[in-house]
């Protein structure tokens, strides 16, 4: 059996919860996308959030018309107000990610995306900064100053891929990152502006980034990277299976930025790991399993000891089109949430990390331990997992002596006059999802994998995701209370243990209840 200190080892940071993704900014315009960021923010408490393609032609900031010769460029901030407005209704706020390229500014017509995202630089420099200059004074203008400036913004997204930048054009993107970061600066050199938003494998990006902006001076305020962990895609019909790397290669790569910045003029700058996520895919079923949550659950809880501002899981919802509109309501999408809000198990894992207290009291390969500031405890048990494609079916137990302050029960409501006397007992609530509890893929699964369900079918799946829950009785024993926990397979598991004091009246007799009478 672990025993789990009294006294706190650290203090657990937000960064796993200060930003998620989105994919294009553009779905946010949609219900079903809006509606999954409001329910995550309110269950989980996200504080910001990130996607692609705010200049994209979907977006329709700037328009350009040619009337007698003469070209008129008007600007249009009617989506991106709807958008901005919804995340701050549900809220959060923007990690502003300056891309793709408008058709009417992109200097070649290479896309990448179902939806076309204009991966080529501007073929007019001052054309794209006057677009990033009046895009930022009219956020200024509609939601102030105070309120705009507190937004990051990014400079593209992942330029080491050719993908995503043209031929990976080193001195291209350096150039991009220059005459942006300066025009930003302009508008308000309050605003927090970075890069260069590297995807992983592509490290070697840091060095020549770091002296390009020491011999230039151009302004830096973070510093960002991408991190998955999954192997070359194999593809099948409609998706792709990959292997997987440990999950602490997940955390290892959170701590390569902070690594390269040191020894130069931008060591300590905030980093901001913008995407991660087990698989790079938008279809690969790793992302709709329990395996999924078990995998990420010691990511979450030891990746803020990395000493990240942010890691942002990569995404909010499943209405996301990156490879086009998905087929099948579980498809491999990266979303905690599907088409119609049912979480996944990884959305659970994520809602128990929120009822997470600050005090760490332990860390494990299979648990988190915390304190709430009232003194009740919140244990994150999970089934360690690792990249194989196989693991054991055996179950896990986790054996913990765990400290409770036994003057923390409860008190109101009690009958007994005076101080009350310490609890000598605790009730536990466990939360428990695993490849069969709380688990709607594995529903869907056995329903034979309906495309598109129907309504009663959604009525079952969203019931099947719910976790399964019970609450026991504990014994405190000289402070402390010893708790084990079997973990069935790919299990994670939420305990919440409270001190309480009984205040059954002395008239209670449940056993003259119907039904209620002792054997």
């Amino acid at each position: 059996m672990h025993v789990v200190p009294s006294t706190p080892v650290a203090q657990l940071t937000d960064a796993w919860r200060a930003c998620v993704g989105t994919g294009r900014m553009g779905l946010s315009l949609r219900q079903g996308h809006s509606d999954a960021v409001k329910k995550a923010v309110a269950d989980i408490g996200f504080q910001s959030i990130r996607g692609h393609g705010m200049f994209h032609d979907d977006m329709g900031i700037i328009k350009v018309s040619e009337v007698g010769g003469e070209r008129v460029v008007r600007y249009s901030f009617l989506y991106l107000d709807q958008v901005i407005d919804s995340y701050l209704e549900a809220g959060v706020t923007p990690l502003l990610e300056l891309g793709f390229m408008p058709e009417v500014l992109a200097s070649g017509d290479q896309t990448v995306f179902w939806w076309k995202g204009k991966v080529t630089p501007p073929a007019d420099y001052d054309a794209w900064c006057e677009l990033v200059q009046v895009t930022l004074r009219h956020l200024i203008d509609r939601y102030g100053a105070e309120a705009a400036v507190s937004w990051p913004i990014e400079v593209w997204n992942e330029p080491n891929l050719t993908v995503f930048w043209k031929d990976a054009d080193q001195d291209e993107y350096f150039r991009l990152y220059e005459r942006t970061a300066r025009a930003i600066k302009t508008v308000d050199a309050r605003f927090q502006v970075g890069g260069p938003v590297l995807s992983p494998g592509s490290d070697h990006w840091w060095a020549p980034f770091i002296a390009f902006i020491e011999r230039t001076g151009a302004p830096i305020d973070f510093v960002s990277r991408h991190a998955y962990t999954s192997g070359p895609a194999e593809h099948v019909p409609f998706g792709v299976y990959q292997t997987l790397m440990e999950p602490q290669h997940l955390i290892d790569q959170f701590a390569i930025p902070s690594e390269e910045l040191k020894g130069t003029t931008l060591q300590g700058l905030p980093v901001h790991i913008s995407e991660y996520n087990t698989s790079y895919r938008p279809d690969n079923p790793v992302h709709d399993t329990a395996y999924n949550a078990a995998y990420l659950a010691p990511v979450l809880a030891r990746g803020g000891s990395t000493g990240v501002a942010s890691f942002s899981y990569w995404t909010i919802s499943d209405v996301f089109e990156e490879e086009g509109v998905p087929r099948a309501l579980f498809h491999g999408g990266f979303g905690l949430l599907t088409h119609g809000n049912i979480p996944k198990p990884t959305y659970h894992l994520f809602a128990f990390m929120a009822a997470m207290g600050t005090d760490i009291l332990s860390t494990g390969d299979d648990h988190l331990v915390t304190r709430h500031p009232d003194g009740h405890i919140a244990v994150l048990a999970w089934h360690p997992v690792t990249g194989e494609p196989a693991t054991p079916t055996a179950g896990h137990t986790v054996s913990l002596s765990i400290p409770l302050d036994p003057t923390s029960a409860p008190t109101a409501g009690a009958h007994t006059p005076g101080k009350p006397a310490p609890a000598s007992a605790a009730y536990a609530s466990r939360q428990r999802v695993n490849d069969t509890l709380g688990n709607a893929f594995t529903a869907w699964q056995t329903m034979g994998r309906p495309p598109a369900p129907t309504r009663q079918q959604m009525r079952h799946l969203h019931l099947a995701a719910t976790p399964h829950h019970t609450v026991t009785t504990h014994t405190i024993t000289d402070g402390r209370v010893d708790l084990t926990l079997t973990l069935d397979r790919h299990e994670i598991t939420l305990v919440e243990l409270t001190a309480t004091t009984n205040a059954t009246e002395p008239w209670i007799d449940d056993t003259r209840i119907p039904g209620h009478a002792t054997a």
